[in-house]
This record gives structure tokens, C-alpha cells and sequence, in this order.
């Protein structure tokens, strides 16, 4: 009998406070800690919510501090009156809201403390910590709860982490899941100066129960979900582009570091795999979750090889009892594949963001990708998503659809360096089993907006879709664009 399909957690404003109190109507949180409905339901309400970042929206006259905005689910899906906006300003927030700090560059969601309220996870890639460095990097908490999120804490790097180094952006991505079965999520997070690892549960100061430095594998991207069914999270690591390797080598983090040898739980390298981003989710129902990760990067036609397909490209490869091992060989999917809307072009970004989840309620996980670099006509960067179908069969090019703002029954007008796609998520957001269409167009006018489509059997609907835009979600705009929708809680390339 198939599984439902599953998806792994990867974990990514002006005078922000909470704008609308949230209450929940559940006396107690809707689930157990850890399960898949509490990972980004904030509020305990059984309805997934949705976190946007806005990374360069002003904070006062602060130009480039950064905001998240989260809007909170429903029968009726989500709305930009049933929202929080938060900011390094915000009150219990640590930090301060200083110029291009980026907070909200990348966001994510888990139980960090396993009190059954999704708490948020934001990283402010480009903050300078004192004492270690220019855009060290950091990542703050913001604890879920009845009412809502309130409050925060700062996750600390591991000692030693970036010394001598500078530009390290702690927190280019950020992933959660249980790997030991206790009902409290692990979590990595990736950066240009190594990995950092922590164990949970987490207290509310942001301490974790164990944490260490991964030092012999670097990390942009860090995946995490369960591969081989037995109902624990694997981890996975995705260095980006390297000087040897600039489709990005992955790897499979076997253990915890032991300090007095370096060899032992050495991470094990996919030889066959690359990837800078990625996901996991049950693509062809078998219950096993598998891997897709993105390659956006094609070097805009002067890149050594080998990189990406022209235009960028996905790959997926499918766990079994045995996990994904290091001799298997991907499924590629690129614009010039047979069946994939769209052309492959040089610059197009075809895999700069992902995500894996089911539009249509048949049991088998989608793969929603981005190219924000598409041009549309000739609009130059102003980008597209494309909807690839899962089946038993694995990912497949029938039924698959491309989105632009010219497409019939979306709001708006495609424009040039609107950058559609650069982030995107397949969430539920109204409860009714068939993920929505959430499509990041951070150039969209001076602050940014993300369009939001229901799911149906027959998969997005663009007819009744919405945009919902930074200004109207609350966020400051300053001198530059601001944005919004440049990052949701699945995963994007980080640059």
C-alpha cells in the first residue's frame, strides 16, 4: 500500500510588531511536537502558515536591515490582514536592525523546543558580528506559540567557526529534522565557512542539546529528510560551486565528528549527484522520501565544464530501505528535456529554488522550480516556474505546466528583472489535502510581491490567484526594491 507522500523540512520591517493579533482557537497545540503539520504552523491552529522574507526592506531609515512576514492559514487560505512582521526591531527579537543586514534572507520553520508550535528560523546572511568578521553572518529564532510567534533567541556557530575568515554568511540555508527519534529536530545550517550542527531539543535561549562543527565538508546548501523509511531524518550536504566542481559535489553526513579522528564518520560522497539546493519528498509514492536537488548555476556561457545544462537543471534521485546510495545515478531535468515548458537559455536559473510537495492530492509529491533569470518575451530576467508532476514511475514531464505573469489568470504583468521564481514553496495552506502554488517575484515593483494559487486535482489554479505584495504585508520600503518574496521556507541558491 502507498504512503502519503511526505515532505522533508529544508530548512530557508519598518516598525515591525504584530500588526493583527493571531489567537488560536485549539486550547492545546494541534499536534506532536516534530510532526509534519507543526513545521511552519507557528500559531497551533492545524493550519500550515507561510513565512516570506524581505531582505532588503527598511526598518525605519534603516536602508537593507531586512524583514519577515508571516501570514497565518486558514480554511480561506492566507491574507495579508492575519500576519506578523518581524524585524531585528521587533520586540524580543535579538540583535539590532542595522544597514543590509539582510534579515530574512533565508527562513525555515521547526519545533526547536518540542512544545508543539512550529518556531521560525530566520538568517541575516550578511550581518557583521563583532569580533568575527565582515558579513559573519546569523540565525534567530522566533518562538511559535498559542497566540502567534513572540519572542527570539540567537542559534551561536559552533567555537572556531570562520576564524580568520570573513564573508562567511552563516545561515545561506537552513534544514531541520528528527535524526534520532526523539521527537526533537536536528539542525544544519550551511554557509561559505563550513557547517555548523546541532542537536535538539533547544531551550529558550537557543541553546541546543549537543552542537559541533563539520569542517571536513562545506556547505551552502544542508538537506535533511528521511531516505530510507525507518522514520529518521538523513542529512545531507551541498557545497555550491567549488574550484574542482562547480555543479556542486553532495554528500551524506554518516555521523558526528570525532575530534580525536578526523577519518571516522567521514561524510560520504554521491559521486553521481550534484546540486546547490535541494529537497525531499515522496516523488514516486513508495514511502521513501527522495532527493531533488538544483543546479542554476551554467556559468552564463563561459564557464569551465562541467556545469549545469544550459540554463540550469534538477536532479532527483530516490531513497529505498538502502537510503540513496553512492551508486546511483539521477534523474536530470533541464528546458531542453522533452516536455519541460520553456528553452533552455544561458542565465535562465532554471533550479535557483525548488520545492517538493503534492498539488494534486494523488499520493505522489510534485517539484516546483524556479527560474527567475527566464526571460519572457523580450523581458529580460522576468521569470518563470515550472510544475513538474510525480508518479510511480518517478518525476515526469506529462501534465507539466509553466508560470509567468502573463499567464492567463495571474495578476499582474510580466516585466523585466521582475525575477519571478526566485523563490517558491508547494504548501497547504487552507487544510484541504492539495498543496498551494506560492511563486516569490521579489522585483515586482518597489517592494516585492509572492503569488499564491490554490491546489486542485488538476493541480494550480491560476483563475482566483492572488498577489499578495510587500507594502500591503506591512514591510518598509526604502530606497531600494525591498524584496519582499525573496525568500520562503523552501529552499533557494544563496549567493
Amino acid at each position: 500500500m502507498r504512503r502519503a507522500a511526505t515532505v522533508g523540512a529544508v530548512l530557508a520591517a519598518s516598525m515591525a510588531v504584530t500588526l493583527t493579533p493571531v489567537t488560536s482557537s485549539a486550547a492545546a497545540p494541534f499536534q506532536g511536537a516534530n510532526t509534519a503539520p507543526v513545521q511552519d504552523d507557528f500559531n497551533g491552529d492545524g493550519y500550515r502558515d507561510l513565512a516570506v522574507g524581505a531582505p532588503a526592506a527598511a526598518v525605519g531609515t534603516v536602508e537593507g536591515a531586512g524583514a519577515v512576514v508571516v501570514l497565518y492559514g486558514s480554511a480561506s487560505s492566507v491574507n495579508t490582514t492575519r500576519r506578523t512582521v518581524i524585524t531585528q526591531a521587533s520586540t524580543g527579537i535579538p540583535g539590532a536592525a542595522e544597514e543590509y543586514d539582510h534579515f530574512g534572507g533565508t527562513v525555515a520553520g521547526a519545533d526547536l523546543d518540542r512544545d508543539g508550535y512550529a518556531d521560525l528560523l530566520v538568517s541575516s546572511p550578511r550581518e557583521n558580528v563583532d569580533g568575527a568578521g565582515e558579513s559573519r553572518g546569523s540565525v534567530t529564532v522566533v518562538w511559535g506559540g498559542p497566540g502567534g510567534l513572540n519572542g527570539g533567541a540567537t542559534i551561536s556557530p559552533p567555537a572556531g567557526y570562520g576564524e580568520g575568515r570573513t564573508a562567511c554568511r552563516f545561515g545561506m540555508s537552513i534544514a531541520a529534522g528528527d535524526m534520532d527519534g526523539d521527537g526533537a529536530p536536528e539542525v544544519g545550517v550551511g554557509s561559505g565557512c563550513g557547517i555548523s550542527a546541532y542537536s535538539g531539543p533547544f531551550t529558550r535561549t537557543g541553546q541546543a542539546a549537543a552542537h559541533y562543527r563539520e569542517w571536513r565538508a562545506n556547505a551552502r546548501g544542508v538537506v535533511m529528510g528521511d531516505v530510507n523509511g525507518d522514520g529518521r531524518a538523513e542529512r545531507f550536504y551541498l557545497a555550491g560551486p567549488t574550484g574542482g566542481d562547480i555543479r556542486g559535489p553532495v554528500r551524506l553526513d554518516v555521523g558526528v565528528l570525532d575530534p580525536e579522528d578526523p577519518l571516522a564518520n567521514y561524510p560520504v560522497a554521491l559521486p553521481y549527484a550534484d546540486g546547490h539546493a535541494g529537497q525531499i519528498g515522496d516523488i514516486n509514492g513508495d514511502g521513501y522520501g527522495d532527493l531533488v536537488t538544483g543546479i542554476a548555476y551554467d556559468g552564463y556561457g563561459d564557464a569551465p565544464t562541467p556545469a549545469a545544462h544550459q540554463g540550469g537543471e534538477i536532479q532527483v534521485l530516490f531513497g529505498s530501505a538502502q537510503g540513496i546510495t553512492a551508486d546511483q545515478k539521477p534523474q536530470v531535468f533541464h528546458q531542453d528535456t522533452a516536455g519541460v515548458p520553456g528553452a533552455a537559455e544561458w542565465g535562465d536559473q532554471f533550479g535557483q529554488s525548488l520545492s517538493v510537495g503534492d498539488v494534486d492530492a494523488d499520493g505522489y509529491a510534485d517539484v516546483l522550480v524556479g527560474a527567475p533569470g527566464e526571460a519572457v518575451g523580450t523581458l529580460a530576467r522576468a521569470g518563470t516556474a515550472v510544475l513538474l508532476r510525480g508518479s510511480a514511475a518517478g518525476l515526469t514531464t506529462a501534465e507539466a505546466a509553466g508560470y509567468t505573469q502573463n499567464t492567463a489568470g495571474i495578476p499582474g504583468t510580466a516585466e523585466a528583472d521582475d525575477s519571478f521564481g526566485t523563490a517558491v514553496h508547494l504548501a497547504d495552506l487552507d487544510n484541504d489535502g492539495k498543496a498551494e502554488t506560492i511563486v516569490g517575484t521579489p522585483g515586482e515593483n518597489s517592494d516585492g510581491c509572492a503569488w499564491i494559487a490554490r491546489g486542485s486535482a488538476a493541480g494550480p489554479v491560476p483563475d482566483g490567484s492572488v498577489n499578495l505584495c510587500g507594502k500591503n504585508a506591512g514591510i518598509t520600503v526604502g530606497d531600494y526594491n525591498a524584496s519582499f518574496g525573496a525568500a520562503l521556507t523552501s529552499p533557494h541558491v544563496e549567493n
